[in-house]
């Protein structure tokens, strides 16, 4: 996630020589990611939505993000 993102919701994931982007609410990707990284990220976004929520509205108020847990 960025500072001065638009919305929808969304973070970015680099994987290799792989790039995405990916809504948090609805899981929408925009780009490639292999079937198995997706399949980790989504896992991650299932675990922690509404943290990630929380550090969108952060952000879009100008306030440092909170970290978020690895998939373990």
């Amino acid at each position: 996630m960025y500072m001065s993102e638009h919305n929808p919701p969304h973070f970015h994931v680099w994987y290799e020589e792989y790039q995405a982007t990916i809504t948090i609410e609805d899981g929408i990707i925009k780009g490639e990611l292999p079937r198995r990284a997706l399949n980790l990220v989504y896992e991650w976004l299932d675990l922690h939505k509404s943290e990630l929520l929380e550090n969108w509205r952060r952000l879009t108020s100008f306030e440092s993000p909170k970290p978020i847990k690895p998939l373990e």
